[in-house]
């Protein structure tokens, strides 16, 4: 093989982003407040630690290590009484803590040790967990998802497990060049960037679209009738993708006013390598003048949206298994934007043991 094509096809040198960790002292989601009744508790994980998720009888939520301190079963296989857990092996006692505070055999005067406990809170309909340094989760607590809690908008879970590292799942959605990949449910359009900035801890970048041939498919016709105002024509979109570390935001405007689309993405590691995450987020439309017309629409956006995400999850875990065949992350990157944001991947998240990043959440 000619030595030009051995140096070609050479793994990039340097940090390679599919090792670098989601940093840990960040608020990641983990079900969905639906999931988990009064007196209830749910099994989840975050980089390989299993976590309970637990609602006491109160209504108040809190997380532990999915682990009895005695013989390392699940707590999870036990059950929630009142505000605390109890084992399901041998009834040991655990508050919101984690403290044991009873053991049924010997009494509450001769207490072991007991389990992690986790800042665990809920917005907007999803539980989120801080597994890292306490003393930031007050600070780095996200105030509103998207538009979910934003009435004049109509709005869909997106949930899935992905076989892919987070930054994966990052990349595809900044970098919208990819549309090739979704032309049978797009057609044919070209993304025109218009412009890009980003900061220590966040990259954002403006697209417009044009339609190189060809109609609109009826998935997008169906998504595109309801946010479009009369008289709007294909390139009056504005789509601006933000990735302010850990979440990303989509939004798209059609005119002048509040976003026509809003979409909130969070993506938790779940393996101790992360190369599995699961991805939660919600996508809303803005509801349009006409009364139930976004009720007509909504099944024909659900399915478009579902073909569409289920493409993107193939495709990132082929990327996925290409980096895992290489050793290595080769990727030759070579889009302004998508270099931007690796950049902001690689300086917020963590090679080693936690450690503060240099930049903080902005806003």
């Amino acid at each position: 093989m000619p030595v030009e094509i051995i140096r070609a096809n050479a793994p990039n040198r340097g940090a390679d982003l599919r090792r670098t960790d989601a940093h840990p002292d960040y608020w990641y989601p983990v079900a969905w407040s639906e999931e988990v009744k009064p007196g209830k508790m749910l099994a989840r994980q975050y980089a390989g630690d299993p976590i309970a998720i637990v609602r006491g009888k109160d209504g108040k939520l809190f997380a532990l290590e999915d682990r009895c301190a005695h013989r390392q079963v699940p707590l999870t296989h036990g059950v929630v009484d009142g505000c605390t857990v109890k084992c399901g092996y041998h009834g040991w006692a655990y508050d919101a803590a984690g403290q044991c505070i009873d053991v049924p055999y010997l009494g509450r005067e001769r207490l072991p040790n007991g389990v992690k406990s986790y800042p665990c809170r809920e917005v907007d309909g999803l539980i989120f967990i801080f597994p890292g340094d306490a003393a930031f989760a007050e600070e780095r607590f996200p105030q509103a998802l998207g538009a979910k809690s934003d009435a004049k908008y109509k709005t869909r879970q997106l949930n899935r497990e992905v076989a892919a590292h987070y930054t994966f799942m990052h990349e595809n959605l900044f970098d919208m060049n990819h549309q090739f990949l979704h032309r049978r449910q797009m057609g044919s359009i070209k993304a025109h960037t218009l412009a890009r900035r980003h900061g220590d801890a966040w990259a954002e970048v403006d697209y417009t679209f044009s339609r190189t041939e060809g109609s609109s498919p009826v998935g997008e016709t169906a998504i595109l009738g309801v946010i479009r105002t009369r008289g709007a024509g294909d390139n009056a979109d504005l789509m601006t993708i933000r990735t302010e570390y850990p979440y990303q935001n989509l939004r798209v405007w059609v005119g002048d006013g509040a976003p026509v689309l809003s979409v909130w993405l969070g993506y938790t590691p779940l393996d101790k390598e992360q190369r599995r995450n699961r991805t939660f987020g919600y996508l809303s439309v803005k509801r349009p003048g006409v009364p139930g017309l976004i009720d007509v629409a909504w099944p024909f956006i659900t399915l478009f949206t579902e073909q569409i995400f289920r493409e993107d999850k193939e495709i990132v875990e082929m990327e996925q298994a290409a980096h895992d065949r290489q050793g290595a992350d080769w990727n030759n990157e070579v889009f302004p934007p998508v270099k931007d944001l690796r950049e902001v991947l690689l300086r917020c998240g963590t090679t080693g043991p936690p450690a503060m990043p240099t930049a903080r959440l902005a806003g």
